[in-house]
């Protein structure tokens, strides 16, 4: 089926800020008396909102206080202030979809802050995604339910058939998949099978995606 418009998760997919968050997110669960691994903050927190991620790692033993869903915003805010990189090869893939004059839109379960400070030290990937950036906080529904997704695709003027999603977490992919639309799952360190499970076909390379969709060659 031809791809008429795409959707991208934000952290992890055009920014390469997880590492650094993650890291952040170790640290402050272990001041509230949680030890957790990578693996295990990547495989069992990562696509949620904060306030999730905090539902769970109280759960797991933190004593997180009530509002640290709110006020670790501010702290993480600031420790991407310091700039994160953008994931390689995601310019490349705007630039086949503007020739190919497929729309493209972000939806993702991060503020808009935050993505307002990713986003916003690559001027020129922002500019060419404002006014396409939607968020959980803002439209009140985050992943893995479809919702986020879905109005993403109506502003776009696409049927969800007709949209792939590029996300990283298996939140992402279960949203995709709720919606109807075919997801690339992103993950460039692994072979994808977290991913692969919840229905989204593995993508290690984002040079690789406008192939994928029937682009041409990188």
């Amino acid at each position: 089926m031809t791809i008429q418009a795409v959707i991208f998760d934000c952290d992890g997919v055009i920014v390469d800020s997880e590492p650094p968050l993650l890291e952040f997110l170790i640290e402050d669960f272990a001041r509230f008396g949680l030890n957790i691994s990578m693996h295990e903050l990547e495989t069992k927190y990562v696509g949620g909102t904060m306030k999730l991620v905090g539902e769970r790692a109280r759960a797991a033993g933190a004593a997180l206080p009530d509002d640290w869903d709110v006020e670790v915003y501010p702290r993480v805010f600031d420790m991407l202030r310091s700039g994160v990189p953008l994931i390689p090869g995601i310019e490349a893939a705007f630039d086949a979809l503007d020739a190919a004059s497929i729309p493209y839109a972000v939806g993702s379960n991060g503020p808009m802050e935050k993505m307002d400070v990713t986003l916003g030290a690559h001027p020129a990937v922002f500019d060419r995604l404002k006014g396409r950036i939607h968020s959980a906080h803002t439209h009140g529904t985050a992943k893995p339910e479809p919702g986020l997704f879905l109005i993403a695709a109506e502003q776009l003027g696409v049927a969800p058939e007709f949209c792939a999603v590029i996300d990283d977490s298996p939140s992402g992919c279960i949203a995709a998949r709720r919606a109807g639309m075919r997801c690339f799952g992103f993950d460039p360190h692994g072979d994808g099978q977290r991913l692969i499970n919840e229905g989204a076909e593995h993508l290690a390379d984002m040079h690789e995606l406008p192939a994928r969709l029937g682009l041409g060659s990188r």
